[in-house]
């Protein structure tokens, strides 16, 4: 069997391969860099968020490119189907329906934005307390939301229309509520698991105060759950405020929304379905991107997808 020869050349001293073992192999990246990359990646995602994007450019836009007033009865125009003078068509006043989606849009998109902002200051301040400090504090703050959770949604939003007027406002303190228990839970569990990590007793044994360990430390570690949270809150907000609206229970006259829409369409509903199909169609459409939006968010920050 015959030997192969190694000459001289073949050979390098391995000084010369020291610097490549110091090279970093890929780039170093943030975990929020890495989370929108994979995020980029969820094409169904981006595609929500397009959706809501178009949506909330069409709710101050759709009313005057209509060039129709959405509060203006027309009889001898009432029950058109959709054509040319009216996109959507109209409904039994009269009033054009492509007008009256896209005001009802600003006020549903409002509802389920401002009652999720509500939900998500109220939750994190309530639930980032009992959290952090524990024992005798967390039970009772937590009694308190199971108490809240516990009395019916629909009781508590009749008594506060007995107790206010009928309005915008009124549905949205109903929504809050009880509307922040579920983000307050989610942040009190994610802060009772961060409250033992080594960098929070690090801080602590430097002299941070209680406020700082919760504004620099812990809460922004809880971010991701947060975020998931809080676009599925919205759709939840929306909905609701569809429900109440149909119930009767919604904004006044003659403000629309999305849910005022569809009550009062039903009634016709057997001969005139475009009015109902509409607003419900842009329900749907709403609560899916935001729904897909946090399930996209829900993926992309996951630490245990990061690679």
């Amino acid at each position: 069997m015959e030997q192969t020869q190694l000459k001289d050349k073949d050979f390098r001293p391995i000084q010369d391969f020291q610097g490549d073992a110091e090279k970093i192999a890929g780039e170093s990246t943030s975990y929020w860099k890495d989370a929108w990359r994979r995020f980029k990646k969820n094409k169904l995602a981006l595609a929500g968020i397009i959706v809501i994007i178009l949506l909330g450019i069409m709710a101050f836009i759709g009313q005057p490119i209509s060039g129709e007033d959405y509060r203006s009865n027309d009889l001898l125009s009432a029950n058109q189907p959709p054509s040319a003078d009216h996109w959507f068509g109209t409904d039994n006043l009269g009033r054009d329906i492509f007008a009256r989606t896209w005001e009802g849009a600003k006020i549903s998109l409002f509802i389920g934005l401002m009652a999720a902002l509500l939900d998500l200051i109220i939750g994190i301040i309530w639930g980032s307390i009992a959290g952090f400090f524990g024992g005798k504090t967390d039970e009772s703050m937590m009694r308190i939301a199971d108490i809240l959770y516990g009395v019916p949604y629909l009781l508590v939003v009749i008594l506060l229309m007995v107790v206010m007027d009928q309005g915008l406002w009124t549905m949205i303190i109903a929504m809050t509520v009880t509307g922040w228990i579920n983000m307050a839970r989610i942040v009190r569990g994610q802060v009772m698991q961060l409250r033992a990590e080594e960098y929070v007793m690090a801080a602590k044994s430097l002299g941070a105060g209680n406020f700082r360990l919760l504004s620099k430390h812990l809460i922004p570690n809880t971010l991701g759950p947060i975020l998931v949270t809080l676009t599925l809150t919205v759709p939840n907000a929306i909905f609701t405020e569809a429900f109440l609206s149909f119930l009767g229970l919604g904004v006044p006259a003659p403000l629309a929304s999305w849910g005022t829409m569809t009550n009062d369409a039903l009634g016709a509903f057997q001969y005139y379905p475009y009015q109902l199909f509409f607003p419900a169609f842009f329900i749907c459409l709403t609560m899916l991107a935001f729904n897909v939006i946090g399930d996209g968010l829900r993926d992309a920050l996951d630490p245990k997808e990061r690679k």
